[in-house]
């Protein structure tokens, strides 16, 4: 795999450990700011609303710059929102600095992912884009953990402040490590609206609003279950984030080539099994190393869904992608929001803490139901659902990746 996308991963585990700290420091940032905790939890809110406001906003923005500059712009953006945050001097300007934050994850994960796969040859694009977002799964093993112990030892703005430091590595990352890609000429605003108005990508980002909710209805309570339902104590809520973080990592390890080989089998096998983890788990929580067992196999294959739904509208969108690829963390982020209230609003209905698990599996099948439609609608087409499809093979995935070439952009795939 070519060096580049090394800095692409520091940045998506910068992303990633921002994104989720702010749940186990909603405490101490309560506590200094003098606000409620369920207040506090606005700040979770806000994030998401930067991530889905920005997502389309900053790629339409940016949709003829040259690729590596707009991605050291985003990650420049993602630092300041950091920065920002960490010197925060009230409550509304935590708000301001968490939208901020949250503004360029989308646009960044969007032209990462297409970026990733224009550095591989033909046939191991999915591998590329999955190997980007080990960044982000090892942010939950070791960045979120470790992020969470220092704001409650040296207070949640030096937390801040070390993710800032890791933005700017992994602003030098990107532009030692990651090539120059053009813009195509050809490409333009309309064309990638117009994109991602094709019923098969529209359909691919209700399959991962619906389908990953099953993943937040139960990870936004993990906590809750651990102490409540499991009877760990609060020492050990750290530990449980952690193995969940190490099931997405093995889960985004196998989802790369198993989407490379069959991209729809992969989508539709990884969220069937995510049906029947979340249903199993509902009994498997009173027993406690068998809910240990449970939640790295729900890290697994909740995170296993997320490589074939971006090829998929990534593949759907191939003659300009960029913004339906960036549009699909928007839907991962509604996916957030939808999931953490339906499985809060079973909580307040008196159904007990195992009940989002339930709640979550029935999202998750309707999002295999919309898949499972996007699926037949495709056959009566034949089109083949390789992701090696999604975009014209670069010279580059023949030469080095800090050696600074250009990618081609010559063929009408390319010019994302």
């Amino acid at each position: 795999m070519p060096l580049a996308l090394l800095g692409l991963a520091v940045s998506a585990f910068g992303i990633g450990t921002t994104e989720f700290v702010m749940m186990g420091l909603l405490p101490q940032v309560a506590d200094d700011l003098g606000t409620s905790v369920p207040t506090a939890g606005y700040l979770v809110s806000a994030y998401a609303i930067g991530v889905v406001v920005g997502a389309p906003l900053l790629t339409a923005l940016g949709s003829r710059i040259p690729r590596k500059r707009m991605l050291l712009l985003l990650m420049a953006l993602f630092t300041v929102g950091n920065l920002a945050s960490a010197l925060a001097p009230g409550f509304g300007w935590l708000i301001a600095g968490r939208v901020l934050a949250g503004l360029p994850h989308g646009a960044f994960f969007g032209l990462g992912a297409v970026v990733a796969a224009r550095l591989v040859r033909e046939g191991r694009q999915a591998r590329a884009v999955a190997t980007m977002f080990l960044g982000l799964t090892v942010a939950n093993i070791l960045g979120v953990p470790a992020a969470t112990l220092l704001g409650q030892h040296l207070g949640w703005r030096a937390t801040f402040l070390v993710v800032s430091a890791v933005g700017l590595l992994a602003i030098a990352a990107l532009a030692r490590l990651v090539p120059d890609v053009p813009v195509d000429e050809r490409q333009s605003l309309g064309r990638e609206v117009r994109a991602l108005g094709r019923p098969q990508v529209l359909l691919g980002l209700l399959t991962a609003v619906f389908g990953f909710a099953g993943v937040f209805a139960v990870y936004s309570y993990l906590a809750s279950m651990t102490t409540e339902v499991m009877g760990f104590g609060d020492s050990t809520v750290t530990l449980v984030l952690a193995l969940f973080g190490l099931g997405m990592t093995g889960g985004a390890l196998a989802a790369g080539p198993l989407t490379d080989r069959a991209l729809r089998p992969t989508l539709y096998g990884s969220l069937a099994a995510l049906v029947l983890a979340l249903v199993a788990f509902r009994f498997t929580v009173h027993v406690p190393w068998l809910a240990l067992v449970t939640v790295v196999v729900l890290g697994a294959v909740g995170f296993m869904t997320t490589t074939p739904l971006q090829m998929l509208v990534m593949n759907k969108a191939k003659d300009a992608p960029t913004l339906a690829s960036a549009s699909n963390h928007s839907a991962f982020n509604l996916a957030n929001a939808g999931g953490a209230w339906a499985g809060g609003a079973a909580v307040a209905a008196g159904w007990g803490w195992t009940s989002p698990a339930l709640v979550g599996a029935g999202l998750t099948v309707v999002g295999l139901a919309i898949a499972a439609v996007a699926g037949l609608l495709d056959r009566d087409r034949g089109t083949a659902e390789g992701a090696s499809r999604v975009v014209a093979q670069s010279p580059l995935a023949e030469a080095s990746p800090a050696a600074g070439k250009q990618v081609s952009s010559s063929s009408p795939a390319s010019g994302s």
